[in-house]
């Protein structure tokens, strides 16, 4: 049985996956990331905490998140990235130019191949650098 909390997808399997697909992974990892984060900062209402989630998710956030993550990352990671940021999508939300939305993508892409291939401690890594740095 496939333990879906903890993958470990090849890197045959993972290149199979579309730009998008992986973004659409990394999404849900980079929210969870950032709620956890939110609730280990102590009390808050669900209010609170709904309105920081979302802040902390949207593409300009995420592109900012990018700008210090990108010296961090591996050769391997970086050419993930770029894939995402690279994948041609259909439609960019208003608050957001499209230049933060690619950065968004790549990010997503990137957070996504990594918690499918099961390198979640690097995710972590990644996650609390930007963080706490």
């Amino acid at each position: 049985m496939e333990n879906y909390f903890k993958m470990n997808l090849t890197k045959a399997q993972i290149d199979g996956i579309s730009n998008l697909g992986l973004a659409h992974m990394g999404d849900c990892v980079f929210e969870i990331l950032c709620r956890a984060y939110l609730c280990a900062q102590g009390e808050k209402t669900v209010d609170r905490l709904h309105r920081d989630t979302i802040s902390m998710v949207k593409a300009t956030s995420q592109a900012r998140f990018v700008d210090k993550l990108l010296p961090l990352l591996t050769e391997e990671e970086t050419a993930c990235y770029r894939r995402g940021k690279n994948a041609h999508v259909h439609a960019v939300p208003k608050s957001a130019t499209p230049a933060e939305y690619a950065k968004a993508t790549g990010l997503e892409a990137l957070f996504g191949a990594l918690y499918l291939s099961g390198q979640t401690d690097r995710i972590n890594e990644l996650f609390k650098a930007v963080m706490e740095g």
